[in-house]
């Protein structure tokens, strides 16, 4: 199989892909599912520790619900994406989670949901299995939908890099195409094992490539994280907004000077867990009247002002009053974790800092999910609703993937008749370069990049930082680009290029705003 056509094209396998793609193969569309890891699980989806909001009856709660969203977000949100997230989400996880893919969620002895609550909401909300709900999520979805039998329309291509999205104006082979409508007609797609370049087109693609983390020295995320589809969409037309709103989780676990950061769930401070400097000192009150529930901006911020006040590495996370039992039940995860790395959480507390963990920003889209580009769906991290404004809520994150990828695999269904295959022979070939890649110095370059965002672009930013990082960026952007050119395709290479553009994204948008609000803070 080299270059051909397919109804669907999503790139990503998180939850937001993989509701586009349940809901569009069960009505027999002919689904192509890409992702550049080697097995389809490895996502942030998977990583998510917390829970996933679930209010089937309580109609109070949904008004409530929508009031939390925007309180979070410091008054920034879209008020209509926060409808349709509080009026449409329940009835999409009790189809596509509850009743189909049966995700194991956290029961009581009768059977019923157990609730929790996070930081910021006004009541408990959440449902969750220990301190792995993504896991669980992500795992029942791939378990549904890899049936043959049932789902034989579908395909998933792992280690599979997408590299570009297809439109005429950019790839058709007649200076006549240009004048075709503005559409996306598919991707570009390397094979990493054969290093081959294939041509995939569909009627709609959609984009489930989640966030921008792994930019950033320490961050939550997995490493696919990293800003491909943001800079896809980019190079091909689309919008982007809300690219500097850049969540930090304040409570990373600190093992000295590992990038990828084990997170410490929110969960244990909406379970009693209290957070104490290096004097064993509760300060949380002093910053927000919340104390350890207040929105994530506010309680990294203070964190970092604590350790700046210290001149300590970390601060650290105290549950030690709840009994070792119920800790080993509720995370059992992260008590297991934290006794690998010499901690035992039932008797001490947990050093934590903050890491890059969300992006609030992204593709922009209507509420359907439909980018500025004809046939081109974004959904999940990677898409910018208004959602989250400038902060994003808790456990809202799962809920958005599920949601839109819910309903932009509704907008979709109605017009795929309609719409014609376009020949693969109108698209050129891509020109593969034979200059073979250093992968030391893509290295090397990719480590720039992730000590520019940490360190100038990150936590809290200035004109003179940003400066700066504007003239690092401009410099690795220059050699990069001509590099590519005449360079053999490699997964890290595309990464970097496109890392590089979408740092630069979150740059400008970052010099563009003159006002600290939610999770971007301007020092100056």
């Amino acid at each position: 199989m080299k270059d051909f056509n397919t109804e669907v094209l999503i790139i990503g396998t998180g939850v937001a892909g993989l509701s586009s793609a349940i809901k569009l193969a069960e009505q027999k569309v002919q689904v192509t599912i890409v992702t550049r890891a080697e097995k389809p699980e490895i996502t942030n989806t998977f990583w998510a520790q917390g829970g996933i909001i679930y209010s089937p009856t309580d109609l109070n709660d949904q008004e409530d619900l929508i009031t939390d969203i925007i309180k979070a977000s410091s008054h920034t949100s879209n008020e209509e994406a926060a409808r349709i997230l509080a009026t449409r989400s329940a009835e999409i996880i009790d189809e596509m989670l509850i009743h189909k893919s049966h995700t194991d969620f956290a029961k009581d002895a009768e059977g019923e949901l157990l609730y929790t609550r996070e930081a910021a909401h006004s009541r408990e909300r959440i449902i969750y299995k220990g301190d792995m709900t993504g896991k669980s999520i992500e795992i029942s979805l791939l378990n549904y939908l890899n049936d043959p039998v049932k789902f034989p329309n579908v395909s998933f291509l792992t280690s599979h890099t997408a590299i570009d999205l297809i439109t005429p104006n950019h790839h058709g082979v007649d200076i006549t195409q240009r004048y075709e409508e503005n559409q996306v007609l598919g991707a570009y797609i390397l094979d990493q094992k054969n290093g081959e370049v294939r041509k995939i087109l569909s009627k709609a693609t959609v984009l489930a490539t989640g966030g921008i983390g792994a930019l950033y020295l320490h961050n939550t995320n997995a490493e696919g994280a990293r800003g491909d589809g943001h800079a896809m969409a980019y190079r091909a037309g689309a919008f982007v907004s809300n690219m500097e709103f850049i969540q930090f989780h304040p409570t990373s676990f600190f093992n000295g000077a590992s990038h990828r950061r084990f997170l410490i769930s929110e969960a244990l401070r909406g379970e009693g867990g209290r957070l104490i400097n290096s004097k064993g000192e509760a300060f949380m009150k002093k910053y927000h009247p919340e104390g350890e529930l207040a929105p994530r901006d506010v309680v990294s911020r203070a964190i970092s002002e604590e350790m700046i006040a210290s001149k300590e590495d970390c601060v650290y996370l105290d549950i030690t009053h709840r009994s070792a039992d119920w800790l080993k039940d509720r995370f059992p995860t992260i008590y297991a974790y934290c006794l690998d790395n010499k901690v035992d959480m039932t008797k001490e507390p947990i050093p934590v800092v903050p890491a890059a963990h969300y992006t609030c920003g992204g593709v922009k889209t209507d509420l359907k999910g439909r980018t500025s580009l004809k046939n081109l769906y974004a959904v999940g991290e990677v898409a910018s609703t208004g959602l989250h404004g400038a902060n994003r809520l808790a456990s809202t994150s799962l809920l958005e993937g599920l949601t839109w990828g819910y309903i932009a695999a509704e907008d979709i269904l109605p017009h795929l008749s309609e719409i014609p295959d376009y020949q693969l022979s109108r698209v050129k070939d891509w020109i593969e370069g034979g200059e073979a890649v250093d992968l030391a110095l893509v290295n090397q370059d990719q480590m720039t990049l992730k000590q520019t965002m940490w360190n100038y672009v990150g936590l809290s930013r200035s004109r003179n930082r940003l400066a700066r990082a504007r003239a690092m960026f401009m410099e690795l952007q220059d050699e990069i680009s001509k590099f590519y050119k005449n360079a053999k395709l490699h997964d890290e290479l595309i990464g970097l290029r496109n890392g590089v553009e979408v740092g630069f994204m979150v740059l400008n948008a970052s010099m563009r705003n003159k006002e600290s609000t939610g999770c971007f803070y301007l020092k100056d």
